[in-house]
């Protein structure tokens, strides 16, 4: 199969968006041999025309992902030759259209903003080698934010088994340092059987910002250090989260690929 996609950094979160029409039952086999030629990349989605919205887009397990979301809004842009755009997708794992807004930048990167679903529950669970630990439920994806230390072996053994035990599409461990602002990503789709330390995590990163903003009592924003750079999180008082990163063009590829 010979495919069409675009290499796309948001926030070091390195990205590949699939042009050429994929059936969803190959998407994970698809997304497999992409990341084997792209050994940088940490994700892929799929990209569609949707009816109802700008653009469709699907991640390879199903899951929602606020990076891969500014990222097809950012190409929506460029497609259209517009330095600023508002931009409606139709994006795996959320229940409804996300909205998101790219502007270009004099450095040649471009602002993305997204509208992040409202997390569906934020509890405390206890869960094995980490005790009573913050758990936030998103559309598309669970995540357990942690403020102590884990070795990386645990976490990697964790997550699977985490995610499992919730019940989860999907689980993040967000290893929070509230102190430095910083975030560490370990995310985990079965849907896609990957397991990846990955450089920045958006919703992650929400679902840090909404457990800080229910500790807190009120709306809040923070900007997180991560390993691929800064990601900022604003929670109103009504719940509603937007992020904001930015978002590089790196290229365009074709690739001819066998699906296992």
């Amino acid at each position: 199969m010979k495919l069409t996609y675009h290499v796309i950094d948001p926030t070091g979160n390195l990205t590949l968006l699939v042009e050429t029409p994929v059936p969803v039952s190959d998407q994970p086999g698809a997304a497999a041999a992409l990341m084997a030629l792209e050994p940088e990349a940490e994700q892929v989605g799929f990209l569609s025309e949707a009816a109802d919205c700008d653009l469709a887009l699907r991640m390879a397990g199903g899951e929602f992902c606020g990076n891969a979301s500014m990222s097809a809004a950012m190409l929506a842009a460029v497609r259209a030759d517009a330095a600023q755009r508002s931009v409606v997708l139709r994006v795996s794992g959320a229940a409804q259209p996300v909205t998101a807004e790219v502007e270009a930048q004099p450095d040649g990167s471009w602002q993305g903003t997204v509208d992040m679903p409202t997390p569906k529950a934020i509890r405390r669970v206890l869960l094995p080698g980490a005790g009573e630990s913050p758990v936030v439920e998103l559309d598309g994806i669970t995540h357990v934010i942690l403020e102590q230390p884990m070795p990386r072996p645990l976490a990697e053994r964790s997550a699977p088994e985490w995610c499992q035990r919730l019940n989860a599409e999907a689980l993040g461990i967000m290893f929070l340092d509230r102190r430095a602002q910083r975030l560490v990503p370990l995310v985990y789709v079965p849907g896609a059987n990957t397991l990846c330390w990955e450089t920045s995590c958006a919703s992650g990163t929400t679902a840090a910002g909404a457990w800080l903003a229910t500790e807190s009592g009120g709306a809040l924003t923070a900007s997180f250090r991560e390993p691929g750079g800064i990601l900022t999180v604003d929670v109103s008082e009504n719940g509603e989260v937007r992020l904001t990163g930015t978002v590089r063009y790196l290229r365009q590829s074709e690739a001819d690929i066998e699906i296992a």
